[in-house]
């Protein structure tokens, strides 16, 4: 245990979860747990149009947004949208995501606090909420369980299953995932409990008043720049993990699953461009493997409060690991593809033994 007499222990028991399945670390990878589950069965979406007209009003906004960050902003109002888009970004990769979902470290009250601030500033919903449907989402990848089915076409899983009524399946075996370590935080049922009253204040309230109580700024500029256009930038971000994440790119770790390694999000450096080695390694607090692959923002934050004492039982998936993973199931696209290439890390290099040198005469 750390110095920490305020954490509280996440969980049925310190050593297991619902969110850890065995398939994931098996031979033959996740396809085996799914094979018997329905990709879709051809129901007809019952739209919620509430959510479609917001949805076109939040986009279109956005548009005005950008041009009036190309025109209008001061540079301070672009200064703080980024850096609440970032702020918004760890709520959920470093909070909703690692902490709370899938249970890859520990954290003290502090550490807590600040994630569920940052997370409640992304508007994603209350982490409970998230994290219920994102270990909905891991238990029943592509069946139509999984609230973001990518089966269901790309715009279905970017934006389509917020704009429709849930398919049955979710609402029932959502129900059946252990919710048990958070209902067990009374900080996330806090934010659960107050939840549309915090997220109207730090995600619209605070950074529209902000700009202009501060440095000037027009109450429309900052409504749309640091308030809409960032919330919305924020979500497309995420949703491409989504659609994107599970149509485009390689899977160097697990070729019969649908998450990819997707190149845009690997450069955005926000966290969880790795998809495919998340899905099969989802206990991996870094969501990548080690050295230049675990660079991104999250994953340093984390590692900055483990220094601190903050955070701590950071679990990580062995390089001997994820090599026999990469070699029993990849498609072979694994950047690394043997000595030589120059992607090969320097201190695996160093590291290697040659033996039966030949002998220079």
């Amino acid at each position: 245990m750390p110095p920490n007499s305020d954490v509280i222990e996440l969980g049925p028991s310190p050593d297991t979860t619902d969110v850890l399945c065995e398939t994931d670390a098996g031979p033959k990878g996740t396809a085996s747990d799914l094979s018997t589950l329905k990709s879709t069965d051809g129901r007809k979406l019952e739209l919620v149009w509430i959510n479609i007209i917001l949805f076109i009003y939040v986009h279109t906004a956005s548009l005005y947004g950008i041009w009036l960050m190309l025109t209008t902003t001061k540079w301070q109002t672009d200064v703080f949208a980024v850096i609440l888009f970032s702020l918004a970004s760890l709520g959920i990769t470093a909070g909703a995501h690692r902490l709370w979902a899938h249970r890859t470290y520990k954290a003290n009250v502090a550490v807590r606090l600040i994630l569920l601030f940052f997370n409640t500033l992304a508007f994603q919903d209350a982490v409970y909420y998230w994290a219920r449907d994102h270990r909905l989402h891991h238990k029943c990848t592509d069946t139509d369980a999984d609230p973001y089915n990518s089966k269901r076409g790309w715009w279905f899983a970017h934006i389509g299953w917020l704009c429709c009524k849930k398919h049955p399946d979710v609402t029932a075996k959502g129900k059946l995932i252990d919710l048990s370590d958070l209902q067990r935080d009374p900080l996330v049922m806090f934010q659960k409990k107050y939840y549309l009253i915090l997220m109207p204040i730090f995600c619209f309230i605070l950074p529209t008043l902000v700009p202009v109580y501060f440095w000037g700024e027009s109450l429309s500029v900052a409504w749309h720049v640091p308030a809409l256009t960032r919330w919305c930038l924020m979500l497309n971000v995420v949703w491409l993990l989504n659609s994107s994440g599970h149509m485009h790119g390689k899977r160097p770790y697990d070729r019969s699953i649908s998450p990819t390694s997707l190149v845009f999000l690997i450069w955005l450096r926000y966290g969880e461009g790795y998809h495919n080695y998340h899905h099969v390694f989802p206990w991996d607090y870094k969501g990548a493997e080690m050295g230049r692959y675990s660079q991104d923002l999250p994953t340093i934050l984390i590692r900055i409060f483990a220094r601190l004492g903050w955070a701590y039982d950071l679990k990580s998936v062995s390089m001997d690991m994820v090599r026999k993973r990469v070699l029993r199931t990849g498609d072979g696209t694994h950047p690394v593809w043997g000595w030589g290439d120059k992607e090969h890390p320097q201190e695996d290099i160093d590291s290697t033994t040659i033996t039966y040198k030949k002998k220079v005469k």
